[in-house]
């Protein structure tokens, strides 16, 4: 590659405690390339984008970063690295580690203050990136009150408002609506398209369709390199390391084990013309059916099963603002709802729709402005009683790893159940329990601050899961995790739930709300939708899901697609569902 735009040889950084993040990195960018980082959570992702934004100097190795020979063996060029780092523009995973001020305009605005624009131009600058982020209404708002993924906008404008060379972008979508994260990948799209190299961090595998480069990490070091489609043929490579084929290459893989004749691809198009052209359909629609399971045949949504966990009437919330459009709009407006205990529920909406708000409700560490809610038997505007509900409802945050505090791990899951003053033998037999149920049994002694990404997360639900809740509450319990660790998520999710505790997640999955028994969809604070997957998730309710910025889950979308071509797949919500119902139609 001939003058190459980023330019990394034989990296290697360690951290504190002998951790090797980078071992011996070589990369290069061309300027105007779209390169895609994915791997396992720990695998050195972010710490090589901290490396091409110039925000770390390795310990050996040489760095070019713009034209700037930044780093090489005869030492660090502080002067390089600060015209370096005028041209390159950063998005963190975690926006509050990004944003500054108080006002979301003003944070927009820090960049470009800071380069020394003039001031006629940064006005039009914030303008332009708040619009592309669609936070036009929120100029004057303050950013520590917008939900995650509204934060994750801002933080986004303000890289945008720069106008870098270069845009690293680290896990952009992870706090992101299905709406919001297509607009990021529109944005890069065009961002791309007027010349700007890209390097993008995501566990979303389909986002890396678009790349020119994929880089795969592992242990920090890159273990595979080259156009998406090469990248993703090392399906079991793949697998070992953690990750996993977009949803397409999957289908295909899921349907040749199947017995049927179909190339393995990762293009959408390629895939939906061989099963149709192998169906011998007409390419006239076909009509959609529902396809009924013992699941599908379980009480009505509506009814009031006993007991119940959760009763939430014509239920009210706003917070105390100034802004106009904040007290037109309040957090939660006439939400009715019972969850009955023992299920599985989510809650989903575009970002900002109530559902943070909604979950703090439930765990009572706010009353209604308006409204009923009782949880487990108490009504939470009864602050006396509200108190009991300690312990018996378990909450993980949005950032569950911030809930870390102790030396050891040992120590940071038996905090609670210590707390509920327990004998001493019932706080070790629930410390194991929980610590074998996420996968920590043998880390008991390790720094919590010591396990990766992942294993913290896991770390910080074992000590909930350990004072036994009646009802778990998870506020987008999988974002940021790699696909393995997704995976592990909803598989101890299940196992909880099958246990007899009430879980219920926010979500921005649409595939993870479908395996639930109940779905809530608010928009702007009111509820939209309430019903079993399969009643969300139809034909019909596209259109208004996806006026509120969501989507269907992936399977049915494809039945869609299919239906449309001629062939009738019913209407599956899980991958190897839709699998059997192509292959029971061909069969036909």
């Amino acid at each position: 590659m001939a003058d190459p735009l980023l330019s990394l040889s034989n990296v290697t950084l360690r951290y504190e405690h002998g951790v090797t993040a980078l071992d011996d990195v070589s990369l290069q960018v061309a300027e105007g390339e779209r390169v895609c980082v994915l791997g396992s959570n720990g695998s050195g992702k972010s710490t090589l984008a901290s490396v091409l934004c110039g925000l770390l100097a390795p310990d050996e190795g040489s760095v070019s970063l713009v034209g700037e020979r930044v780093c090489d063996a005869s030492g660090i060029d502080f002067d390089a690295y600060r015209r370096a780092r005028r041209q390159i523009g950063l998005v963190f995973q975690n926006p509050d580690d990004q944003i500054v001020t108080s006002v979301v305009e003003e944070d927009v605005a820090f960049g470009p203050e800071n380069l020394g624009v003039p001031s006629e131009q940064i006005g039009a600058r914030v303008a332009r990136e708040l619009h592309r982020v669609a936070l036009d209404q929120y100029a004057q708002a303050d950013p520590t009150h917008l939900s995650g993924g509204q934060k994750q906008r801002v933080a986004i404008a303000g890289a945008l408002a720069m106008e870098p060379r270069v845009l690293v972008l680290d896990e952009p979508g992870a706090l992101l609506d299905v709406r919001g994260r297509r607009g990021i990948m529109r944005v890069m799209e065009r961002l791309g398209a007027a010349g700007t190299t890209i390097v993008h961090i995501t566990h979303f595998m389909e986002e890396a369709l678009a790349a020119d480069q994929v880089v795969v990490m592992h242990a920090g070091r890159i273990v595979l390199r080259g156009t998406p489609t090469e990248v993703f043929s090392h399906a079991d490579q793949l697998a070992a390391l953690g990750l996993e084929e977009p949803f397409t290459a999957r289908l295909a893989e899921r349907l040749r084990s199947r017995g049927a004749e179909v190339p393995w691809t990762c293009d959408d198009q390629e895939l939906l013309s061989s099963i149709l052209r192998r169906s011998g359909t007409t390419q006239g629609p076909s009509p959609l059916r529902r396809v009924t399971t013992p699941r599908d045949q379980g009480s009505d949504a509506g009814a009031s099963p006993s007991p119940t966990a959760i009763q939430a009437t014509n239920l009210g919330y706003s917070y105390g603002s100034t802004d106009a459009r904040e007290a037109t709009h309040p957090a939660l407006d006439d939400v009715t709802f019972h969850i009955p205990m023992g299920t599985s529920t989510a809650i989903v909406g575009q970002t900002g729709s109530g559902k943070s708000t909604l979950l703090r409700l439930l765990c009572a560490l706010e009353a209604p402005d308006a409204g009923r809610l009782v949880v487990d038997g108490i009504d939470t505007s009864d602050r006396r009683r509200r108190r009991g509900l300690h312990g018996h409802v378990g909450y993980v945050m949005q950032h569950p790893e911030r809930q870390l505090f102790a030396e050891t791990v040992w120590e940071d899951v038996a905090y609670g159940p210590t707390n509920l003053r327990l004998p001493k033998a019932e706080v070790e037999r629930r410390c194991r329990e929980a610590l074998a149920l996420v996968g920590l049994s043998g880390r008991e002694q390790a720094s919590p601050f010591h396990l990766s990404g992942g294993q913290q997360r896991l770390c910080a639900l074992a000590g909930i899961l350990a004072m036994e809740p009646t009802i778990l509450v998870l506020d987008e319990p999988t974002a940021g995790l790699d696909p393995r660790g997704r995976s592990q998520l909803r598989t101890i999710l299940e196992d909880v739930n099958a246990h007899g505790t009430t879980t219920i997640q926010v979500t921005h999955s649409m595939d993870d709300a479908a395996r639930c028994d109940l779905v809530i969809v608010l928009d702007e604070g009111r509820l939209l939708m309430l019903g079993r997957p399969d009643e969300v998730y139809q034909p019909s309710t596209a259109d208004s899901l996806a006026s509120s910025g969501l989507g269907l889950p992936e399977p049915l979308s494809w039945a869609m697609r299919l239906a449309e071509g001629g062939l009738g797949v019913g209407l599956p919500l899980s991958l190897d569902a839709l699998a059997d119902a192509v292959i029971a139609s061909q069969g036909r």
